[in-house]
């Protein structure tokens, strides 16, 4: 269902999209594992698309990221746009903030580089087949 939901076509040869599922159900399966209410649940799959846009889209650097991550976890310099809009603070208790700011260092941020050169840098050779 979260592959027909992000719309992956080509799941079996786009390590791109591998990854992204994995990264979407996880974060999915750890939400329901806190026992999140259905808006924290929802504010936390946004807060897992804000990270993830800004590497993936706005080819933000580590460091500018875990910039925005601050702004929006604390509402440090809020304005108008819609990233900070969907992340509510107060629909979270300081350790669900805490457990969602370790969540993000471990299952994001500690590969950042990684995801980094395979969306940003061209590879030579396209991959063909599923082998």
């Amino acid at each position: 269902k979260m592959e027909e939901f992000l719309n992956l076509t080509q799941l079996k040869t786009s390590l791109k999209e591998a990854i992204l599922l994995d990264y979407y159900t996880a974060g999915f399966w750890w939400a329901k594992e806190m026992n999140f209410s259905l808006i924290q649940f929802s504010r936390f799959m946004d807060l897992l698309n804000v990270v993830w846009e800004n590497l993936r889209g706005k080819r933000m650097t580590l460091g500018e990221n875990l910039k925005e991550l601050e702004r929006a976890m604390t509402g440090v310099g809020e304005t108008e746009s819609e990233e900070r809009s969907l992340f509510d603070l107060n629909s979270f208790s300081i350790e669900q903030a805490k457990a969602i700011i370790d969540y993000l260092v471990i299952s994001f941020f500690k590969h950042y580089k990684a995801y980094e050169y395979l969306f940003h840098i061209r590879r030579e050779e396209p991959v063909i087949s599923n082998e």
